[in-house]
């Protein structure tokens, strides 16, 4: 199998995955389509580094993350999403209800890139602090501070009857 074909079929079965997890990263389904496709196309250039990465998945959230990172600090002026969500609280919801899912998608829109991306990495793709850390490319001590500052701006944003009634 020649190195295209390798990709090909590496983005086919995983494009999904991606692109989910990049709508996690930004909120915005097109954007998170955009991001997915530049992400593709940086690891197609550097196909052959990623085949011999230990884990090829965790190569490729490293892509899409440092894609979604570069994306922010890019377009860092025009207006965040989440302050039209900053005017008011969230109401309380059971934990596999959409207004909760959405609640939750509004108050990570109101987080740095950085703080959501650890965010999503650690609870969303379920990655360990290890992995967190060689994704976003920092330290295991960087990523347990970052995520615990993030835990309590959440907590902040959503308050406590929100995470109590449907995140434990």
């Amino acid at each position: 199998m020649d190195r295209l074909e390798g990709f090909a079929e590496y983005a086919g079965a995983r494009q999904r995955h991606l692109r989910r997890s990049a709508y996690l990263l930004c909120g915005d389904w097109h954007l998170a389509e955009d991001l997915t496709q530049t992400a593709l196309v940086n690891l197609c250039r550097s196909w052959g580094r990623a085949r011999q990465a230990g884990s090829l998945d965790a190569y490729a959230h490293t892509v899409l993350v440092n894609t979604f990172l570069r994306y922010k600090r890019r377009y860092q002026r025009q207006v965040d999403r989440a302050a039209a969500y900053s005017s008011g609280q969230p109401d309380v919801a059971p934990a596999d209800s959409p207004e909760l899912r959405l609640s939750l998608q509004a108050a990570l829109q109101q987080l740095p890139p950085r703080a959501r991306a650890v965010v999503v990495l650690r609870f969303w793709e379920d990655m360990s602090v290890e992995a967190t850390a060689d994704a976003l490319g920092c330290s295991i001590g960087n990523v347990k501070s970052q995520t615990s500052r993030a835990l309590a701006r959440l907590r902040e944003i959503v308050g406590d009857s929100l995470i109590d009634s449907g995140l434990r």
